[in-house]
């Protein structure tokens, strides 16, 4: 390949790169757009963030009205954006099909997601929090520590990622200024 070439195909890279970056900006400035709009929400209250000692799950209340449920469920699996794909058909927490053995893995999912402090169990007052471990079958609902455990390997490999990608970055760009 001719020094014309190879100067050709790396202009194009880092043009790919920063229209990427300029993309990225322009994503996070509608992301701030949007999140101006007010959306009314069984969001966590504002208030005591102090941590429960020892291992906690937040399952939902037996005896709350089913409507107020399916809206807690939904805002959990919706805007809260907890991983509810397990509760889906098929899935190992499918069973049993209730709206209340749903919500409870859906809530608890969000919970230990978020910081696993007492607001993070909310959910309009549908939902609670035990000590008892809800798993059963082949459902196993996560606790602080299998988060914890899981999060940290996977942060390692993110950050990883992304160095590498700096890196190569970097090198085209000092292989150009040498040129």
């Amino acid at each position: 390949m001719g020094t014309f070439t190879l100067r050709a195909f790396f202009s194009i890279l880092i043009m790919q790169c920063f229209q990427g970056l300029i993309l990225a900006r322009t994503i996070i400035v509608q992301e701030k757009v949007d999140a101006s709009i007010p959306i009314t929400s069984l969001a966590p209250p504002e208030g005591n963030t102090t941590f429960l000692a020892g291992t906690n799950w937040c399952v939902a209340r037996p005896g709350v009205p089913q409507a107020d449920l399916k809206i807690a469920l939904d805002w959990a699996c919706g805007l809260g954006k907890a991983d509810c794909r397990a509760i889906q058909a098929g899935g190992p927490c499918f069973e049993p099909d209730t709206l209340l053995s749903h919500a409870s893995y859906a809530f608890n999912i969000y919970y230990q997601q978020n910081g696993n402090n007492a607001i993070a169990c909310h959910f309009g007052g549908t939902a609670f929090l035990t000590r008892h471990n809800p798993s059963y079958g082949r459902c196993s609902f996560s606790s602080s520590e299998s988060l914890r455990a899981s999060s940290a390997s996977s942060f390692k490999y993110k950050s990883q990622s992304i160095w590498w990608e700096i890196d190569v970055v970097l090198m085209l760009l000092l292989y150009l200024s040498t040129k």
